[in-house]
Formats: structure tokens, C-alpha cells, sequence
């Protein structure tokens, strides 16, 4: 058929070349990520895959794009299996049903940026423009979208660049994704260029402007990273008690685990002049509130230790509805006196409560020892005395919006309480302590993580990791950090960069399906 009668493309079909490409730049991407963390891969890792479209149909790059992201994603989150095997009691069977079922949905996430890139191409929307504004604004909706799971945004491949990175303080970590789409369709068109069978010519506005970009966000970045620290010192004591989950809630361990975490603040508080010691989520696996054996005995350790205290325990409150138990942090002050509890407000679906479980009564969360948890209603801040701490828990140091919530009501120091013993010696400890270094820099102010079994780390406001434990050995970490001011462009006017991108997601969809209708 001779398509330019009807004035349309002459669309090429999938060969296996290009599934293989696609599959390339999957693997690429995951290995930019930790581990093993090779972040100038993430800088050409989608070439293959753009080489790989060519002159295909908007539905074929869908089809290129969901092979690239499947691929990506099955290699980033494999220990989804772990968890699901081993502390969901799930047959290994479903398991991988489950977590293909997963990436698969992950994976529209790159597949509906490509298939709109080429609806608007067709539409004489350039790639160079059209593509990072998708890819960031697909990246954003992920973000909130059925409840949100922010985990693995490109941009986070780039943690330890710590030049790049203070962009993040306007932009979010969205600033760092979409600056590496555009280094990679500009790459590409180079490379087309100089080998591809058609002459192209090459992207000069789009290689200036990305030149113009890497300069600004660098010189940024030395800027940012050599002014001092103004806020005042505060010294942390970070306990790693390093508990196996499978006796976690069993009640015949919990004099064990106080104990354990007994004898290490005491190891920590032996240097003197520390400012508040911090054990991870669910240390005190039992009701703080209301149990007659063992809050005694942290009352008292707080009194001894002449240090605030901050802890992760359960927490339960009774109202018209009933009961509702709460995943929480306490803090207690140096005589021993609860000065405040913070509540966790994003909860883990299928981890800490079942979704829609009235029509699931044969799926169960993975959390024991209590019930379906309930969010927190707000971000409360805790005045430890000397300053205003925020309490992040657990998962909730991946969404941006939370961190933001508590630097605007006061926090100057985020901790993060976390027990990331689920996922063993996988690659996700790693993952979950590079998103967190986000959090420090976006608002410029450091951020402290204690963890069960690690990585236990401190992280100042320019995002430097000055301290880290290693994986499943008790720990004591301590150092010392600035309070920060929380006064940046992106704590004030949050994702408003990534809302942009959305928008113009949006106004390219509409130019490439009015493409497609005035075609009809």
C-alpha cells in the first residue's frame, strides 16, 4: 500500500532487533539505580530504546516502550519476591504472578511517554521538547496515582552526584529526570546523525540548551555545596538494634529487643552531650500507651540517659468507629516525660492495611502483632527542646510531600525511622537510602535514619552521607549535624516544577490525538 497517497507515515514494523534494544535500555536503567548504583548509565541508558523506534507507529513504540520499562523494573524491584515469600507466606507461584502483575503496571509508566512522544512527533512536536516534559509528568502522576509509589524516579539514580543534585532544592528530584531524558534524546539524535541511514543533521539548539543546563545546575551545585552551614549543632545518637523479623512480634523476644536497645543507647550516650537518641520503627514492639512491663523501663532508660528519646512503637485510639491502631513515634524527654507522638500518614497497601479488604478477606497484610493500621490525619512536628524534629516512618521517606508537610509546620531535622530487615540483603536497602537523601536536600535540612537492620545513615542538608551502618549488625551511629533553615524554593511551592510537566503532558496528548483525528 502506498501510504503518502493517503498522506500518512510509512510505519515500519517490530523486528527483533528492536525488542532486543528495548531490552538493553531496561537494563541499563536498572543498573544505573543501587545497586550497583552506575549512575552515568542512566545518561544513555534509553539510546537503544529510541534507536529501537525509528519510524514506528505511536501503538509499536507503546509496545517498545512497556518491553524497556517491564525489563527495568523487574531488575529494580526482584525483591518484591522476597518479601512476599518469605514473610507473606506466599507460594513462590504467586509470588511472581504478583510481582509481574506489578511491573507490568509500572511499566506503562515508560511505555505511555514513548506512544505520546510519537503521537506528538507525527504532530510536529519535537522529541527534544516533547519527551522530558512526559517523562516527568508520567513520573509525577505515578507519584500519587493509586496511592502513589514514587520508588526508582530517575532522577534518584544521581544521589551521589552531589554537584547535580542541589537542583533539587527548586525542582525536586523531577529537575535531575528531566535533564537526563533530554541528554539522552540528544545523544541519540547525535549518534543518528553521524551513522543513521537518513540525514538528519544534528540537534544543536537541543545539545546548547542542554549544555546551558548542566552548567547552570553544576555551578548551582559548587555554589550550594560551599556555603557553611548556619544552624545550630545538634548531636544524634542512631541505634541499630538489628532484630530478625521473624521474631519481631513474637512476645516471648520483647524483654530480648529492650534489652538490646537498652545496652546500646547506654553505648551511645557514653561519649556524653548527645541530643536525642533515636531507635527505629516498631522498636518497642508492644503498646507504649498502655503496657505495665516494659514502658516503665524506657521512661526510666530516658531519665538515665539524661537524653531525649524517640522511638517507633503501635499506638492505639478508640472513637465512635471504634478502635484504630496507628503505626507511631514517640518522644520522650530527658526526665522521662512523653513530649509528643507522631503518627505515620502514608501506609504501606498490603503491608500495613489490606485495600477493599471486605472483598479480600483471603489476602492479609504483612505486618504482625496488631491489626490494619490507620493514617495519621497530619504531619505533627515534636519539640525535643533543642529543636523541632519531623518523623518520617519507614516508607514515607520516599514521598517528597510528607517531608515538605513537616519543614512547613516547624521541623528543622527529619528522622527517619525505619525496619528494612523485609527485604534481607537485596538491593532495596540501598534503594531506600538514596530517595531519603532527596528529602535533606529539597528542603535543606539534614536527615537521620535509624533502621532495624540497616542502612542506618546521616545525611546533612547538601545530601552527603557522613555516616553509615552496614547491613544486619547491631550499630550505634553518632554524629553530629545543623539544624536547617527549611527555606527553599521547593518547600514553599512544592512539585510545582513537576505540575508543569504534567500540564504539557497534557497539551501534547491533545495535539497528538488531533493529529489522529484530523487524519480520519
Amino acid at each position: 500500500m502506498d501510504y503518502r497517497r493517503f498522506n500518512m507515515p510509512d510505519f515500519k514494523a517490530i523486528q527483533r532487533r528492536d525488542f532486543l534494544l528495548a531490552v538493553l535500555s531496561g537494563v541499563l536503567v536498572a543498573l544505573s539505580f543501587p545497586k550497583p548504583a552506575l549512575s552515568l548509565l542512566a545518561w544513555f541508558a534509553f539510546v537503544p530504546l529510541l534507536m529501537s523506534l525509528g519510524k514506528k507507529s505511536p501503538e509499536k513504540a507503546f509496545k517498545l516502550g512497556f518491553v524497556c520499562g517491564a525489563t527495568a523494573f523487574a531488575g529494580l524491584l526482584y525483591w518484591l519476591n522476597i518479601v512476599m515469600v518469605t514473610y507473606g507466606k506466599l507460594h513462590w507461584s504467586v509470588s511472581v504472578c504478583l510481582y509481574l502483575l506489578f511491573v507490568a503496571y509500572l511499566a506503562l509508566f515508560v511505555a505511555v511517554p514513548v506512544w505520546l512522544m510519537r503521537r506528538g512527533e507525527l504532530a510536529g512536536v519535537s522529541p527534544l521538547v516533547s519527551l522530558p516534559v512526559l517523562w516527568v509528568g508520567l513520573e509525577y502522576l505515578r507519584s500519587f496515582f493509586l496511592s502513589g509509589f514514587p520508588w526508582a524516579s530517575l532522577g534518584y539514580s544521581q544521589f551521589r552526584t552531589l554537584p547535580l543534585i542541589q537542583v533539587a532544592d527548586m525542582t525536586g528530584v523531577y529537575g535531575l529526570s528531566f535533564v537526563i531524558i533530554l541528554a539522552n534524546v540528544v545523544i541519540y539524535r547525535i549518534l543518528r546523525g553521524l551513522f543513521g541511514q537518513e540525514r538528519t543533521g544534528y540537534p544543536t539548539r537541543g545539545a546548547v540548551v542542554l549544555f546551558v543546563l548542566l552548567v547552570a545546575m553544576t555551578g548551582y551545585g559548587f555554589y550550594r555545596l560551599h556555603q557553611q552551614e548556619e544552624g545550630e549543632p545538634f548531636k544524634v545518637a542512631l541505634i541499630q538494634g538489628n532484630i530478625s523479623q521473624d521474631v519481631k512480634w513474637d512476645p516471648a523476644f520483647v524483654e530480648a529487643t529492650v534489652a538490646i536497645y537498652e545496652r546500646l543507647s547506654r553505648q551511645a550516650a557514653a561519649g556524653g552531650g548527645t541530643d536525642l537518641v533515636v531507635w527505629p520503627e516498631s522498636a518497642a514492639p508492644f503498646f507504649f500507651q498502655s503496657d505495665p512491663t516494659y514502658a516503665p523501663r524506657i521512661w526510666n532508660l530516658a531519665r538515665e540517659l539524661h537524653t531525649p528519646l524517640v522511638f517507633g512503637s503501635p499506638a492505639v485510639e478508640k472513637d465512635e468507629q471504634g478502635r484504630h491502631f496507628l503505626n507511631s513515634a514517640f518522644l520522650l524527654s530527658a526526665t522521662g516525660e512523653q513530649l509528643g507522638r507522631s503518627d505515620k500518614i502514608h501506609l504501606v497497601p498490603f503491608g500495613e492495611y489490606v485495600p477493599l479488604a471486605r472483598f479480600l478477606p483471603f489476602v492479609h497484610k504483612l505486618v504482625e502483632g496488631v491489626g490494619d493500621f490507620s493514617p495519621g490525619k497530619r504531619a505533627v512536628p515534636l519539640n525535643t527542646g533543642k529543636g523541632v524534629i519531623g518523623v518520617l516512618v519507614c516508607f514515607e521517606g520516599i514521598f517528597p510531600e510528607l517531608s515538605r508537610a513537616y519543614v512547613q509546620a516547624g521541623a528543622r531535622l527529619l528522622v527517619n525511622i525505619s525496619n528494612d530487615a523485609w527485604y534481607k540483603r537485596s538491593s532495596a536497602p540501598y534503594q531506600h537510602l538514596s530517595m531519603t537523601v532527596f528529602r535533606a536536600v529539597e528542603n535543606r535540612v539534614p536527615l537521620v535514619r535509624a533502621t532495624n537492620t540497616g542502612i542506618t545513615a546521616i545525611i546533612d542538608s547538601r545530601g552527603h552521607v557522613r555516616g553509615a551502618t552496614r547491613l544486619f549488625q547491631e550499630a550505634v551511629l553518632t554524629g553530629e549535624v545543623r539544624l536547617g533553615t527549611g527555606d527553599t524554593f521547593y518547600s514553599r511551592y512544592g512539585d510545582l516544577f513537576a505540575g508543569l510537566c504534567l500540564a504539557g503532558t497534557a497539551v501534547v496528548g491533545v495535539l497528538g490525538f488531533r493529529r489522529k483525528k484530523s487524519q480520519r
